[in-house]
């Protein structure tokens, strides 16, 4: 994958996103003196679109708690203060 510096990524643009779309390899975007790398432009997918939504409370029901009648906790006690 290629490194791209910030200041050569907005010169071009354009040719960087068509250079993407053909060859459907990333570029990574590098930032600053140190070419620190902070992003990575990919190839666009359908399959991103097509990921189902996240299911929540999958495990509701599979575990229990329970406390017994003389369970005695303070609040600073359970946060640890």
């Amino acid at each position: 994958m290629e490194a791209v510096a910030v200041a050569q990524l907005k010169a071009d643009f354009s040719r960087i996103l068509s250079r993407i779309e053909q060859t459907g390899e990333g570029v990574i975007v590098e930032y600053g003196r140190l070419h620190k790398k902070v992003a990575v432009l990919l190839p666009y997918s359908s399959k991103y679109e097509e990921q189902a939504e996240r299911q929540f409370g999958i495990l509701q029901g599979k575990g229990k708690v329970e406390f017994h009648d003389n369970f005695d906790i303070t609040e600073d006690d359970l946060l640890g203060l």
